[in-house]
């Protein structure tokens, strides 16, 4: 319920306090006092845009606050998701610059506008004429027969696999034309794989392999010069080592006169261990060489794929090629997780088509059950509503198909005088009749709904007399289920009240002001008299007034 709702600053409001009762609040005042600002204030606090020309003195900001009274589970739920403070009183608070810039807070955290919407929605309607256009809507008639139905548990389970079911078909068909987008490439992605896999590619392999094949290619060159360098150094008639060695002999004969000439000596045979050596080495190297044609048929085949390979990914060595296959590999997989996400999938989307098909066919039947008796009740209260010859029917289809509400099409049925032909609601009821039938509703399924407040404005238009005062009723008896505020012009209706607020206005330093009272007992006499009397009220219209108020 709405405890208690402050307005600083809006429109022709400078500072307004109201504190609400928990059952029926009525709201009176003359034409242009100030009513409809007063739901405009509330209306912020539900999330509507705010206007930098609603801020009244634009040295300061526009503040709405509303402290509201809940233990609604499903709100506890919301703040816990939502990081948000939950207590027994909700402080909703609206800030307006006078720029036009908005602020929203939930007990003095700051919130987004969905996020105000989300709770305030859960806290309060308002419900004015315009919205008697909601009977025209499907939806709306499936939400008032799934109140009366009493069937909300299987309702938010049913909508909770509707949205799973949706996302997973969504899901479903963007994997399957991926997967078939996917159906081309991974051939192709399997053939380049093979190509790569076939090469047997080892980093650093193509360098080894150049190198190899230069050799081999060279080979019957390299081993004629190794033969000649070989008889050079060792094997010749006048070989190096052979005349080295005579010249180490000479040297030997003289070192001792200088030690100079020991060190050219010591060099010397170090040079004749080392061309011994290089004599072996030449002779080992010649004696290995052998042209192989099979080798080189092998190289050659292996570097030229390679160089293909090379070309055609356009990179310049094995180990860039390793990592565009790598990339193919994990492409591959990729692919492969499709196919098996698909599978999956697909068994989640038949279960949930199952469990739902169940769920739908529970809601039917129970709306089935609830028709004939919500078709009753509605037609009864529109007699007492100075409506004897109404009638009112629910039609009720199979749609085929899963929806947001279930697998059935709904419509609302309606006639005013006895033998018309039924039609839509909203194709035969004049204004007024939509009120009236939209107030029948609304009285039927407060008990059902987990709504704390609602907010009648002037829904009574085409109204009088004696009907006025079964609106008046009906209205109490919603305010015995949930918190009522009800704007009237009617007396009958003003009467039945459990608190009466009077909205008006007055000049303060020489500007118009909106100001709300809670009227005392006698003022109560004389604000429904003046609502009687088409003037200042006479003693007949107080009487009336006074015989209103104590007949309620």
């Amino acid at each position: 319920m709405l405890k208690e709702l402050n307005i600083q600053n809006y429109a022709l409001f400078n500072f307004v306090k109201v504190d609400f009762p928990s059952n029926l609040s009525i709201i009176t005042g003359e034409t242009g006092s100030g009513k409809s600002i007063l739901l405009g204030a509330l209306s912020l606090l539900l999330g509507q845009r705010a206007e930098s020309d609603l801020v009244n003195d634009k040295a300061k900001k526009c503040i709405v606050e509303g402290v509201f009274i809940s233990d609604s589970e499903e709100l506890k739920n919301f703040f816990s998701q939502n990081d948000l403070d939950y207590g027994a009183e909700i402080t909703i608070r609206r800030e307006v610059s006078p720029e036009g810039k908005s602020r929203a807070f939930i007990n003095d955290t700051p919130v987004t506008l969905v996020q105000l919407k989300a709770v305030t929605s859960r806290l309060i309607d308002i419900h004015s004429q315009h919205e008697n256009l909601l009977l025209n809507e499907s939806e709306f008639q499936l939400s008032v027969l799934d109140a009366y139905a009493s069937h909300k548990t299987t309702i938010t389970e049913y909508r909770k696999k509707f949205l799973r079911y949706k996302s997973v078909a969504k899901e479903l068909d963007e994997l399957v034309n991926k997967e078939t987008e996917s159906a081309k490439e991974k051939d192709y992605l399997e053939f380049q794989l093979k190509e790569m896999l076939d090469a047997n590619l080892v980093e650093g392999e193509e360098k080894t392999m150049e190198e190899e094949l230069e050799f081999l290619t060279h080979s019957e060159q390299i081993k004629e010069i190794l033969v000649i360098s070989g008889g050079v150094i060792k094997s010749g008639d006048a070989n190096v080592i052979s005349l080295l060695s005579e010249v180490k002999n000479k040297l030997s004969s003289i070192a001792s006169y200088n030690p100079k000439l020991g060190e050219l000596l010591e060099r010397l045979n170090a040079a004749i261990i080392e061309l011994k050596d290089m004599g072996a080495e030449v002779e080992f190297l010649e004696e290995k060489i052998n042209f192989d044609s099979e080798r080189v048929s092998f190289l050659t085949e292996k570097l030229e794929f390679l160089y293909h390979l090379f070309h055609k990914h356009h990179v310049k060595t094995i180990g860039e090629l390793l990592k565009i296959r790598n990339g193919i590999d994990e492409r591959l997989n990729s692919i492969s997780s499709l196919e098996n996400s698909i599978v999956k999938l697909t068994g989640e989307k038949e279960t949930l088509h199952k469990q739902l098909k169940n769920l739908a066919e529970n809601i039917s039947a129970g709306r089935g059950k609830t028709i004939p008796v919500l078709q009753s009740e509605i037609q009864k209260n529109l007699v007492l509503l100075g409506m004897p010859d109404a009638q009112f029917k629910i039609e009720i289809k199979p749609t085929g198909d899963f929806g947001n509400y279930g697998t059935d099409a709904v419509k609302f049925l309606f006639s005013a005088n006895k033998g018309k032909e039924l039609r839509e609601v909203e194709k035969v009821a004049s204004g007024g009749e939509l009120s009236r039938v939209m107030l029948v509703i609304k009285s039927l399924i407060a008990k059902y709904t987990e709504l704390p407040a609602i907010i009648f404005d002037e829904i009574d238009s085409g109204v009088s007399g004696k009907v006025a005062g079964q609106v008046g009723e009906l209205v109490l008896k919603i305010s015995k289920s949930m918190q009522v505020m009800m704007i009237t012009h009617l007396p009958q209706i003003a009467s039945r009240g459990n608190a009466h607020f009077l909205v008006y206005k007055e000049n303060e330093n020489n500007k118009t002001v909106t100001r709300i009272k809670e009227l005392s007992a006698g003022e109560r006499i004389e604000e429904i008299a003046r609502m009687i009397s088409s003037g200042k009220p006479g003693a007949s219209a107080l009487k009336t007034a006074s015989e209103l108020l104590e007949g309620k």
